[in-house]
């Protein structure tokens, strides 16, 4: 029997892929699309029995060369680009090629845990995996948003006599292996370039009635993010659509000076709090891009209940731990 991870050259499907290998698992097929050749490096330290392109895969299941020979799809591969505005694409790379994979899953009675995200929240205020509470800003959240809601709608007519389906709405994930991401890597991941390459690190000016680096995001670690994935893995009689976030909103601020601060210790420096790090010309405010406007979540906190209530009660690292642990780790991987 073989695992499937989608998007398994991708920062959180690679580092699946890892935590799988950790576990003694080495029958794993890695799916992806690497017409962006550089993100083979995620996978260089892991073991897998096989690779597929993202297409030759999904045909393959559908055509029957899979049937029965599979044990779980971590699913996931998709478009994480918020600012994409091909909204065919972005549908089709999504929603559809998803919807493939549950249909599947759910003929085989194969377990399928997919990535959701926080984007299916858009701007509102309340984090709660309920219909109510979700109105996405762009067409990346409105993708993950549409399959959430055929995934409740299949959960709901079959009762209790289907496979598992779990959805992880992601919150704001930072952690190794997301170098490729580009502009779309995590904040933590710029700040410690920025540092690196200009000796300080920029945050947004405020917007939304926030004051300078203050919006405040839900920052949670990948290796959190890993571990509730494997969690449910251990238990297939769970399904549903759960928030992944630490619970905790922090202000940007506080991402900025773990990541100063951090850098500051590599070097034997003292930390300096945030007032002192501003006047020091380590954190720089600049201007809100006139391209985020309207599409902008200037405040994310992950309602942790439902996942708590399913028995995941793992503690999630702070931005101060998790931010303090990747820093350590990208000065061991420049």
């Amino acid at each position: 029997m073989y695992t499937i991870v989608t998007g398994a050259a991708g920062f959180i499907g690679s580092n699946l892929v890892k935590a799988l290998n950790e576990r003694g698992m080495r029958r794993i097929i890695a799916v992806d699309n690497l017409s962006r050749a550089d993100k083979f490096r995620n996978l260089v330290d892991c073991d897998i029995a096989d690779y597929l392109d993202k297409q030759r895969f999904l045909d393959r299941l559908l055509a029957g060369d899979f049937d029965g020979d599979i044990d779980a799809i971590l699913h996931q591969g998709a478009c994480s680009n918020t600012l994409e505005s091909d909204g065919r694409y972005m549908m089709e790379n999504n929603y559809r090629y998803s919807l493939g994979l549950l249909d599947w899953c759910l003929d085989q009675e194969v377990p399928l845990l997919y990535a959701s995200s926080a984007a299916t929240y858009g701007g509102g205020s309340v984090f709660r995996e309920e219909r109510a509470h979700e109105a996405p800003l762009n067409v990346y959240g409105y993708s993950k948003f549409l399959f959430d809601q055929v995934v409740r709608q299949r959960l709901a007519v079959a009762g209790s006599s289907h496979s598992q389906v779990v959805g992880f709405r992601y919150f704001n994930v930072y952690g190794p292996r997301e170098s490729h991401k580009g502009r779309m890597a995590s904040v933590a991941f710029h700040h410690f370039q920025q540092f690196r390459s200009q000796g300080k690190v920029k945050l947004f000016e405020g917007c939304d009635g926030y004051a300078d680096g203050e919006q405040r995001r839900d920052f949670v670690h990948v290796g959190d993010v890993t571990s509730v994935n494997l969690f449910f893995l251990d238990h297939p009689e769970k399904s549903g659509i759960f928030n992944v976030g630490s619970g905790r909103a922090q202000p940007f601020n506080d991402l900025a000076m773990a990541s100063v601060n951090g850098c500051r210790a590599l070097s034997g420096e003292a930390a300096l709090p945030l007032a002192e790090l501003v006047q020091q010309g380590l954190i720089e405010y600049i201007p809100f891009p006139a391209d985020l406007k309207g599409k902008y979540q200037s405040f994310t906190e992950a309602d942790l209940t439902r996942l708590r209530k399913a028995g995941y009660d793992a503690p999630f690292a702070s931005v101060e731990e998790g931010v303090g642990q990747y820093v350590n780790w990208l000065n061991e991987h420049a």
